[in-house]
């Protein structure tokens, strides 16, 4: 089953084609990336597919429910992340999240269950009471993805999710959509992040000027592009630079579009000199 199937997807706001006839499907469990540029059409999108906005023309199915047709039982199985937080800022990451359980018709009980595991999770906890004005755009996000948990949505939309963060904020919530894909729900992603997408996504759709340029695996997308790669390394010793390489730091860098043969001249070199990499 597809999670979501979308033909023909058209959006225009005062005569400007923002989305024009994008068609693509997403398979139910992993995560889809969308990348594109600013202004290509991906928030818009995602706008549309999550019953803000109506689309123009279309045909946009999530887990089987027309988005147009069946607005409401399509918004019940879907969770959105902005890009920017929108939480509510004088109340407390609990109370947000209660509320939200509240919005979907979670029985308290079962709320408070589900609000209590979702912030210690997300590393939230000890600040539950703790209004969300307070909190670093980090803990915005995280508390964002929290509350796009509590009710256990089938797809998940994430908008840019760790834009602007920290490393470790975002290597944080990196590791909890790879855990949301892993329990079979359906994570689309959108992202300038080309690096990002490789590392999470399966498959990637490509949005430009407001068309689909093309939906193939991050690894394809790599082949079909060409272009040089980079092999970073380093010795155990200090060495002048070896192999054509530039120094960067503490290390040296290669750019080749042969990445298997320089790897092999890089070990050759340095067991030649004795050294280690």
């Amino acid at each position: 089953m597809e999670a979501i199937e979308v033909e023909n997807l058209s959006k225009s706001f005062d005569g400007l084609k923002a989305v024009d006839c994008v068609s693509f499907n997403v398979p139910k469990g992993g995560i889809f990336g969308f990348l594109g540029p600013n202004g290509a059409g991906k928030t818009t999108t995602v706008r549309m597919l999550t019953g803000v906005i109506k689309p123009d023309s279309s045909v946009a199915i999530v887990m089987g429910h027309d988005i147009v047709q069946e607005t409401q039982k399509a918004k019940e199985v879907i969770g959105v992340v902005p890009e920017t937080a929108n939480a509510y800022l004088d109340l407390t990451a609990w109370r947000n999240m209660m509320l939200i359980a509240s919005l979907y018709g979670i029985p308290r009980r079962e709320a408070e269950r589900r609000v209590r595991t979702q912030l210690k999770e997300f590393g939230l906890y000890e600040r539950r009471n703790s209004k969300v004005k307070g909190f670093s755009k980090g803990m915005q996000q995280r508390l964002m993805l929290a509350m796009a948990q509590v009710s256990d949505s089938e797809v998940l939309f994430l908008d840019e999710p760790t834009s602007g963060l920290d490393v470790q904020s975002a290597r944080r919530i990196r590791q909890k959509i790879m855990e949301i894909r892993d329990e079979g729900r359906t994570v689309f992603l959108t992202s300038h992040n080309m690096q990002e997408v490789s590392v999470l996504c399966e498959r990637v759709g490509i949005l430009k000027n407001g068309k689909m340029v093309t939906v193939d695996s991050p690894e394809n997308l790599r082949h079909r592009i060409g272009g040089s790669l980079t092999v970073e390394f380093c010795f155990d010793q200090t060495v002048s630079v070896p192999l054509n390489a530039e120094r960067v730091g503490d290390k040296f860098r290669i750019y080749t579009a042969k990445p298997h043969d320089t790897i092999c001249s890089i070990v050759e070199f340095a067991a030649h000199n004795q050294l280690n990499i």
